[in-house]
C-alpha cells in the first residue's frame, strides 16, 4: 500500500545484484493495487495481500511474513516500508528470527535539514532526524512507541484538513454535475 512505490527501486536494485527477492505487498482492497507486474518482474516471489480478501490472500503482510518464516523460509534482510504500525509489527516478527530489518521512516518533515526537529525519531536510544540521518534505520533500534505518539501529534489538524478537502471535492463534483445538466 503506502510504501509500495518507495519499495520498488530497492527491489529492482537487489534483484539486479542477483539477490533472491521476495516481495509481500499489502493493500486495503483490490481497487488500490499498484505496481504488481513491476514487482513480479523484479522478484523471485511476489505475494499479494488485501485486508478484505478481494485480491490475493486475505490478511496483512505480517501474516504472510510469519507464515513464510514458520515454513522455514530464510532471509538475510527484510525491508519494511509503509505505515508505522505495520513496520513495528514486521520488526516484532523478524526479531524472533534474528533477521536484520530496515525500516523507512517518513515522519512529518518541514525543512529537510533537521533544524525544525519535526522528524525526530529515537534510534538506539539516540535522537536522530529522519530527514538527514535516514530515512532508513535498523528497525530493531527504532523506538516505535515514541514514533507513533509523535505521528499522532497533528491528528486533529489532519482530520480538519481532510474534512475541508472532502467538502471541496463534493462542491466541485456538484458544480461539474450542474454544468453538465445546464
Amino acid at each position: 500500500g503506502v510504501g509500495t512505490a518507495i519499495a520498488y527501486p530497492t527491489a529492482v536494485a537487489l534483484h539486479d545484484l542477483g539477490s533472491k527477492v521476495d516481495v509481500i505487498m499489502g493493500f486495503r482492497n483490490k481497487d488500490i493495487v499498484i505496481l504488481e507486474d513491476e514487482f513480479a518482474a523484479a522478484s523471485d516471489n511476489c505475494y499479494m495481500m488485501t485486508d478484505d480478501g478481494t485480491y490475493g490472500e486475505k490478511g496483512f503482510v505480517t501474516v504472510k511474513l510469519e507464515t513464510l518464516l514458520e515454513a522455514g523460509t530464510e532471509y538475510d534482510l527484510v525491508v519494511a516500508i509503509g505505515p508505522v504500525p505495520m513496520m513495528k509489527a514486521v520488526v516484532d516478527i523478524t526479531k524472533k528470527y534474528n533477521i536484520k530489518t530496515l525500516v523507512s521512516l517518513n515522519p512529518i518533515m518541514v525543512d529537510g535539514t533537521g533544524m525544525c526537529g519535526c522528524c525526530r525519531v529515537i534510534v538506539n536510544n539516540e535522537l536522530k532526524f529522519a530527514c538527514v540521518d535516514g530515512p532508513e534505520f535498523d528497525g530493531a533500534e527504532v523506538d516505535f512507541e515514541d514514533l507513533m505518539l509523535r505521528n499522532r501529534s497533528y491528528i486533529d489538524e489532519e482530520r480538519e484538513k481532510d474534512h475541508e478537502c472532502q467538502n471541496e471535492l463534493a462542491i466541485a463534483a456538484a458544480k461539474a454535475e450542474a454544468e453538465k445538466e445546464a
